[in-house]
């Protein structure tokens, strides 16, 4: 059994467990919520279309009860979000084929604040792994990676996240942020065999990328992304346990992701 697979399977026996003896499932830790909320202010590629809520009914009902429904529209990239393989990747998994197993497990956090607050182009290399390893051990196969660049305290201030609030493709030739190494997806595939990645900036290439070439070694491999991630900065570098769970669209190539993370408190 897989460390990730035997992790879920402990952590749903002792919610069991704890409901039969009449406690609180989950004790002795906290969930820490990794997603921004969407509304009007959610930050969106330059060329995609946003989140918009439109109410349908909100009051009172001949019938003499309270009602409220809404509708909403919105591309599937945007917000806190994942990218499926299918993004990049033609025939491979769309966001409603990946396996809970792919959306759910051990995580680790390396964080490359200080590298990112200096340079906005920064990109995450293998070396920022190597020197993470000799302080915390070898990244387990399968983790989830997940890239602490710092860059959610500018949210939802386009300008400052993205490098720009132009909207259309003049936009997208000003986006600055960080993002993945092409060289270090490769190493995390096939050095690591992680299982899934996010990051807290718009996209797993950073903002001046032309060719996606992260995104394609990923998704190449059934490797997901989680972007626009919130909150890393909460979670320790180790010992976290993430549940991903997006938008099941079927045939999607991605949609919004309420991303959690389970943190045990220190013995």
């Amino acid at each position: 059994m897989k460390l990730s697979t035997c992790l879920l399977s402990i952590l749903i026996l002792s919610a069991v467990r704890a409901l039969a003896a009449g406690t609180t499932p989950f004790a002795g830790g906290q969930w820490v919520d990794l997603s921004h909320d969407f509304s009007a202010e959610t930050i969106y590629w330059p060329t995609a279309h946003g989140f918009e809520l439109e109410t349908e009914h909100k009051g009172m009902t001949p019938g003499g009860y309270f009602y409220a429904a809404n509708r909403y529209s919105a591309s599937e990239h945007g917000g806190t979000h994942i990218d499926a393989p299918i993004h990049f990747a033609e025939g491979h998994q769309t966001v409603d084929q990946i396996p809970l197993e792919g959306l759910t497990g051990e995580a680790i956090v390396v964080d490359v604040s200080v590298q990112a607050g200096t340079n906005a182009d920064y990109l995450v290399n293998p070396g920022d792994f190597t020197a993470w390893e000799k302080k915390h051990g070898k990244i387990p196969k399968g983790a989830i990676v997940l890239l602490n660049t710092g860059y959610a305290q500018y949210w939802p201030d386009a300008k400052k996240y993205l490098g720009t609030d132009e909207k259309g493709e003049e936009g997208v030739a000003k986006l600055h942020f960080p993002g993945l190494h092409p060289e270090a997806a490769k190493w995390l595939v096939k050095e690591r065999g992680i299982k899934a990645i996010g990051l807290d900036t718009a996209s797993i290439d950073y903002g001046q990328s032309k060719l996606f070439e992260t995104h394609r070694i990923l998704f190449e491999n059934n490797v997901p992304a989680f972007e626009n991630v919130a909150g890393l900065d909460q979670l320790p570098v180790t010992g976290a346990y993430v549940v991903a769970l997006p938008m099941k669209i079927k045939g999607g190539s991605g949609g919004p992701l309420r991303i959690v993370a389970w943190v045990a408190k220190k013995s």
